[in-house]
C-alpha cells in the first residue's frame, strides 16, 4: 500500500527517527556543535500548534526515562528510554482551557507525580500520577489527572524542593505574585502552607537546601527568586515566617527571568530575557557570586556569539544548559568559572532559519532544555509551531551507544535523482518504508511490502536531505539532487 503525502492541510502524527551525531556543523539539517539529534517529534503528533516548558521523570522501578512537554492545552508524556525510537504515551488536558491565556503550561516533578501550572485563570495546580505511564499498552491515550490544587488560580511557574516536599507557585494570583507555599509531601492531598509577598512578583525560582560555603546559612531552605528587576534570596525554612536575606540587581537589566545555582552553591547564573532585545547586546548570562549570602555580588557577565534571546538555564556538573530561542540549545563549560572564564562547548540549533532577536513575546525556537537524565539524554522543547520535542545527546554518547535499530538496510544510489532502492543486506524483510523531510514531516509511506528490496520514486521531491525509515527501525539519510 502506497501513500504519497504531499498535500497541504492534512494532519500527520509522525516521529522523525534519526540518531545522528553532529558532523561538520550539521545534524540532519540542524546547525550544531558537539551535540546531535536522536529523535524529533513534531507538534502535530500531540495535536498542538505550540509547546513550551519541558521536564523529565525517571521511573524508579523500571529505569525508563520520560520526557514531559507543556502544550497550549495541557501536557504530553513521551517514553524516551530508546531515544532513537521515542513513544508518545499520552496527553493530559488542562482542567481549564482559555484561547487567549493558554499559551503555556509549566511542570515540575516530585515523588512520581507531575505538578502542572498555567496562567489560565482558575487553572490551579494540576496533579498527575506518573506511574500511570507504566501501564499504557496502546499509546497514545488521554489521561485524567489525580487532583487539582486550587489555593491559587493562575501561576506563571512552579518550583519544587524535592528534598522537603514543598512546591512554590510563582507569578500566581496570590501573595502579590510572590511565592505561594504548598505542602505536597502527600502529593494528592496538597496543603496550603503560606507564602511570601515582600519582594513582589517572582517570574521563576529555584528552592534548595543550601549547602554552600556560607556557614551562616548552611542547612536552610533557600528560595532564590528571579523577580523581574533583581534576584532575591529568602530563607523559607519557617513557612510561617520567611525572611529576606538579601537581593541583588545588575547593570542594564531589562527582565530578570530565571536562574540556577552551580552544584557547589557558590554561583547563581541568571538570564535576562529582554536585554538582547532592548539593549542590543548579544546573548548574556549574569553570574552572581553567592558565597556570602548577606553580600551577593555580580561575579562576571558571559556574552555568547549570537544575538538570540536567552530563556532558561540549568546546571548539571560543570556544564550549564541554556535554551536560547532562535539559537536553540547552548552548552557552557563552567569548570573555570572562578577565574571568570566561561566557554561555549556545544550547541544544537532547533530553529535553523535564523538567530534573530525579536521584541515580540513568543520568539520561535528553544523554550527549555531538561538536562538531568542520568543517560545523558537531553530534552528540548520548541515554543514555535515548528520543531516540537527534540531528544539530543552529546556526540560521544551517540557514538558510544549501540543503536537498537537494525543496520542491515541500505539505500542506493545515494545521492539520487529520481529513484532509490531500499535493500536488505541479510535475511530481514522490508515491511514498511517512510520518508521524512528534515522537519519531521512525512512525505511518502509504503507498507505491507514483504520483500527484501523496494524501489521508491522520489522524482517529485525537491532537492535536499531526507530521512528514510525502514520498519520503524533503521534511519538512513538520503540526498536528493
Amino acid at each position: 500500500m502506497k501513500k504519497l503525502l504531499l498535500s497541504i492541510g492534512v494532519l500527520f502524527t509522525i516521529t522523525l527517527t534519526a540518531q545522528t551525531p553532529c558532523s561538520s556543523g550539521n545534524s540532519i539539517g540542524f546547525p550544531c556543535d558537539n551535540y546531535g539529534l536522536q529523535s524529533n517529534i513534531p507538534l502535530s503528533t500531540f495535536g498542538a500548534n505550540s509547546s513550551n516548558d519541558s521536564w523529565g521523570w525517571t521511573d524508579p522501578d523500571t529505569g525508563k526515562e520520560y520526557a514531559i512537554i507543556g502544550l497550549r492545552d495541557g501536557s504530553a508524556y513521551v517514553d524516551i528510554t530508546d531515544p532513537v525510537n521515542p513513544i508518545y504515551v499520552g496527553k493530559l488536558i488542562s482542567p481549564v482551557l482559555d484561547e487567549f491565556r493558554g499559551n503555556w503550561h509549566d511542570v515540575k516533578v516530585y515523588n512520581n507525580y507531575a505538578f502542572i501550572v498555567s496562567e489560565i485563570d482558575g487553572h490551579g495546580m494540576q496533579i498527575f500520577d506518573l506511574t500511570k505511564l507504566r501501564n499504557v499498552t496502546n499509546p497514545p491515550v488521554a489521561f485524567t489527572d489525580d487532583g487539582v490544587y486550587t489555593g491559587f488560580g493562575s501561576a506563571h511557574n512552579v518550583a519544587i524542593n524535592t528534598d522537603t516536599g514543598f512546591a512554590y507557585g510563582v507569578g500566581t494570583d496570590t501573595f502579590s505574585g510572590g511565592a505561594h507555599f504548598v505542602n505536597i509531601q502527600d502529593p494528592t492531598n496538597p496543603i496550603a502552607a503560606g507564602g511570601y509577598a515582600n519582594d513582589g512578583y517572582t517570574h521563576d525560582a529555584q528552592v534548595v537546601i543550601y549547602n554552600g560555603p556560607d556557614t551562616d546559612y548552611q542547612g536552610i531552605e533557600l528560595y532564590i527568586g528571579s523577580n523581574e528587576n533583581e534576584v532575591v534570596f529568602v530563607n523559607v525554612s519557617d513557612k510561617n515566617n520567611p525572611q529576606n536575606i538579601n537581593s541583588l540587581s545588575y547593570n542594564n537589566f531589562q527582565y530578570t527571568h530565571q536562574g540556577w545555582l552551580t552544584e557547589d552553591h557558590r554561583y547563581f547564573l541568571v538570564t535576562d530575557e529582554l536585554d538582547e532585545v532592548f539593549n542590543g547586546n548579544d546573548l548574556r548570562i549574569i553570574v552572581m557570586d553567592v558565597t556570602d549570602l548577606d553580600n551577593p555580588v555580580v561575579h562576571m557577565e558571559y556574552f555568547g556569539n549570537t544575538p538570540a534571546v536567552d530563556h532558561n538555564i540549568y546546571v548539571k556538573g560543570d556544564k550549564a544548559y541554556l535554551s536560547a530561542y532562535t539559537a536553540g540549545m547552548r552548552v557552557l563549560d563552567l569548570s573555570d568559572i572562578d577565574n571568570m572564564n566561561i566557554t561555549e562547548v556545544g550547541f544544537f540549533d532547533t530553529w535553523p532559519a535564523d538567530d534573530n532577536t525579536s521584541a515580540s513575546i513568543g520568539d520561535p525556537g528553544a523554550w527549555n532544555v531538561y538536562p538531568f537524565f542520568e543517560s545523558g539524554n537531553l530534552v528540548v522543547s520548541n515554543f514555535s509551531d515548528n520543531g516540537g520535542l527534540f531528544v539530543l545527546a552529546e556526540n560521544n554518547i551517540i557514538l558510544d551507544t549501540p543503536s537498537q535499530a537494525t543496520t542491515s538496510f541500505s539505500v542506493f544510489p545515494n545521492p539520487a535523482n529520481n529513484k532509490i532502492t531500499v535493500n536488505s543486506g541479510d535475511s530481514s524483510v522490508i515491511n514498511e518504508i517512510k520518508l521524512f523531510d528534515v522537519t519531521g514531516k512525512l512525505l511518502l509511506e509504503e507498507s505491507n511490502i514483504n520483500a527484501d528490496s523496494k524501489v521508491l520514486d522520489i522524482s517529485l521531491l525537491s532537492s535536499g536531505m531526507y530521512m528514510v525509515s525502514v520498519n520503524n527501525q533503521s534511519s538512513i539519510r538520503v540526498i536528493k539532487h
